[in-house]
């Protein structure tokens, strides 16, 4: 049998000290014997060890990866790119499109493009995003790269995938019009209470039975105010959301 392999990823998040942290680290793993040395995940604030890390071995991801991935930080959230890639295989075998609230640079989208072949899908890829922090300010973090260059920078990323349309604007005021009737896969990634619950409000009884929800960042501290807002709306409706060790919340409609 064949040892797990390890990954190791260059983010840790909100890390005061690299060099403690990397000194604590290999005290640990030098303190444990060698079985549990195999199948470490370190990356996006997760540390596993013992796991077969069975995405690693995903030869249509880790292309894509390969081919998209080009920070350390997108590098580093390998795990959660491997649940919106399971997300989006299920939802292919589901009535609807597929739909990202929050896109910014397009790359776990464009990733999943590559892993599932959504070419071959007779489905639509509506990404949404502002792209540039309005003037002013708004009730979100100002991410890097964003200005207003990036929405056509986004829109080159997808030149090759025909049915992937770039949507400009707030959300929901940008869903209106544009948002697909049935939704096989819905991926939520605004870092803001009020226009992720917008979201749901707007898309949620648009998304089929058995269509995949993700939301990113429910499970971060730092976001906790739009985890329980998230949770009671769910809960309101009758779902459960189940948090993962990415941080990520997932619903199956």
């Amino acid at each position: 049998m064949n040892d797990p392999k390890n990954y190791f990823g260059q983010v840790i998040f909100k890390l005061d000290d690299q060099t403690r942290f990397n000194r604590g680290l290999g005290d640990m793993l030098s303190a444990v014997n060698a079985y549990w040395r195999r199948g470490i995940f370190l990356g996006d604030n997760l540390l596993t060890f013992s796991k077969n890390l069975s995405f690693l071995e995903d030869q249509a991801l880790m292309a894509a990866i390969q081919r998209h991935a080009e920070t350390d930080i997108e590098r580093s959230i390998i795990w959660r790119t491997a649940v919106l890639v399971w997300a989006a295989r299920n939802g292919l075998r589901r009535d609807g499109d597929f739909v990202e609230c929050g896109c910014y640079r397009g790359t776990s989208a464009r990733i999943i493009c590559d892993a599932v072949e959504f070419n071959k899908a007779d489905k639509d890829y509506l990404l949404y995003d502002v792209f540039e922090y309005p003037e002013g300010g708004a009730p979100f973090s100002k991410m890097p790269g964003m200005g207003p260059t990036l929405y056509d920078e986004v829109k080159a990323r997808f030149a090759d995938v025909p049915r992937a349309q770039v949507i400009k604007g707030l959300v929901p005021e940008s869903l209106i019009g544009t948002a697909p009737e049935r939704i096989a896969f819905l991926h939520i990634d605004m870092n803001n209470v009020a226009p992720e619950i917008a979201a749901l409000d707007h898309l949620f009884e648009r998304v089929v039975p058995g269509g995949m929800i993700v939301l990113d960042d429910y499970g971060y501290i730092p976001y906790v105010a739009q985890r329980n807002a998230e949770r009671a709306w769910f809960a309101e409706r009758g779902y459960d959301v189940l948090e993962l060790p990415t941080s990520q919340g997932l619903i199956i409609r």
